[in-house]
């Protein structure tokens, strides 16, 4: 009888010792991180809550020290190629969203004279003094704007129908539109229906370009700036309104960053050893988003530039009779 006891007390033992190891085994490696929660199980004894932390802080263990040796593979990888770069992904997440300038813009109205359109983006109140030279030309020409403007004996290059270019064009009292492509900024001007190309695809400026109404332009980003350089101009027209030269010699600088969806702010700034004594840099000024303008068509047609000379420009700069 004895000898039965013992054996059944043995038996006992056993299955207890197999529950113990089955249900550990369950709550071990079962996952509590579904939405429902599961039943509570019975409570079991401090050795064996002991031994059950000791399987589950083993597992994380060796989870975590997998995933390092991991990453530590991929980052030596990434770091041994020449020129490695970020992924995709960070890419888009580190690219500003201010490299967008798409839109037709319009300069605010904050010239010197109140109420009219500013075309002090080449702001005279900032100009640097002249060199011998360029204070010459600037005494004999026959201003548009300013002290020196004579209505009626004007002698401005889009009086004769000839082209705008920068910087002059940038600063009229039209609006223009921005289009990004691939390798390109595009400028259209509805001043005489005029478009400017821009590269963004890395080129440099050439060393000796032909001198042209536009110059030639390339752009590049920094950080929420694009700045666009421009050379190979010719010295047909002014700079501005007032009659300060352009010559084959100028650099112009525009910077151009969106202050936010509805504000384009733009800087020009002008370098000429010939003309200038030192760089003209303008305040920055401001244009507006209008986004349902669209650039109405405007074409320098001769003879009705002639018809507007004699009907308006020249007649404005005649006195009129005194009554008797």
């Amino acid at each position: 009888m004895v000898i039965e006891q013992v054996k059944d007390g043995k038996e006992v033992e056993e299955l207890k010792e197999v529950k113990d190891k089955t249900l550990l085994a369950h709550l071990c490696v079962q996952d509590f991180s579904g939405s429902k929660l599961p039943s509570p199980p019975q409570l079991p004894s401090l050795p064996f809550l002991r031994t059950c932390l000791a399987m589950r802080v083993a597992s994380l263990l060796a989870i975590l020290g997998t995933s390092l040796a991991f990453s530590a593979m991929a980052f030596a990888q990434n770091n041994s190629q020449p020129g490695a770069q970020l992924s995709e992904p960070a890419k888009t997440q580190a690219a500003p969203l201010s490299h967008d300038l798409s839109g037709v813009w319009m300069q605010y109205r904050d010239g010197d004279v109140p109420g009219t359109p500013g075309m002090n983006g080449v702001n005279e109140h900032f100009r640097p003094p002249l060199t011998p030279w360029g204070q010459e030309k600037f005494n004999t020409a026959q201003a548009l704007q300013g002290d020196k403007a004579v209505a009626g004996k004007e002698d401005n290059s889009a009086l004769r129908c000839e082209p705008s270019g920068p910087p002059q064009v940038l600063i009229l009292p039209n609006p223009l539109e921005i289009v990004q492509i691939p390798g390109r900024v595009l400028m259209f001007f509805e001043e005489q229906h005029i478009w400017r190309e821009i590269w963004t695809d890395g080129r440099p400026l050439p060393k000796d370009p032909d001198p042209s109404w536009l110059g030639y332009s390339v752009g590049r980003w920094e950080g929420d700036t694009f700045v666009v350089e421009t050379i190979g101009f010719n010295d047909k027209e002014w700079v501005d309104l007032y009659g300060n030269p352009r010559t084959p010699t100028t650099r112009l600088t525009e910077r151009y960053r969106r202050l936010n969806h509805d504000t384009l702010e733009q800087q020009i700034i002008i370098e000429d050893p010939k003309v200038f004594t030192k760089p003209w840099v303008s305040p920055p000024k401001l244009h507006k988003l209008e986004p349902g303008w669209e650039l109405a068509e405007w074409f320098c047609v001769l003879d009705e530039n002639h018809d507007y000379d004699d009907v308006v420009r020249k007649p404005a700069g005649v006195a009129p009779t005194p009554k008797k």
